[in-house]
């Protein structure tokens, strides 16, 4: 197997796994009634938009990276997508999945990062359209890295507004 052929594996495993979270928020659970209330908990406000687009781009991103679709910005937005896990749900709560910590987040965005830089891999949508993967290598790491930093940083800046615990209380 070549790294074609890895890439192909990780970026079809990451994609459908991140499309089933988006199915999940939607069809499965609390639905996204109950996801808008569980984010509007965890401080990302307004609670219905954000379970909605937090649903809607999982999937979209998560169809793109299996599809091998703009790898690179699906990377991105996967980066993007697990740094405002990691921050609104998981940092405080330690490293270990086990405890429900950040481990899994990091897991999934550095993953994501190996794919933008790989490349999308033989059977992709990229391959058949462009003969190849147009952004990889370092610039599928900087793009993936750093627009989903950027990004995740600013969803947080723009909408992250946790409820202030009374000292004492």
């Amino acid at each position: 197997m070549n790294s074609f052929d890895l890439a192909m594996l990780l970026r079809v495993t990451l994609g459908v796994t991140m499309a089933a979270h988006g199915y999940h928020k939607i069809f499965l659970g609390g639905q996204i009634s109950g996801n808008a209330k569980w984010f509007e908990s965890l401080g990302m406000r307004p609670g219905f938009l954000h379970a909605r687009v937090a649903a809607g781009t999982e999937i979209v991103a998560g169809i793109g990276l299996a599809a091998g679709l703009f790898t690179t910005v699906a990377a991105a937005v996967f980066v993007a997508l697990m740094l405002v896990a990691a921050w609104t749900v998981h940092r405080t709560k330690g490293f270990y999945v086990m405890t429900s910590g950040w481990e899994y987040t990091l897991v999934i965005a550095v993953s994501a990062v190996c794919v933008a830089v790989l490349g999308a891999g033989r059977l992709s949508i990229e391959q058949l359209v462009f003969g190849g993967n147009p952004v990889a290598g370092w610039a599928g790491l900087v793009i993936a890295a750093g627009v989903g930093i950027l990004g995740g940083v600013g969803q947080l800046v723009l909408f992250y507004r946790p409820s202030k615990v009374a000292v004492g209380a």
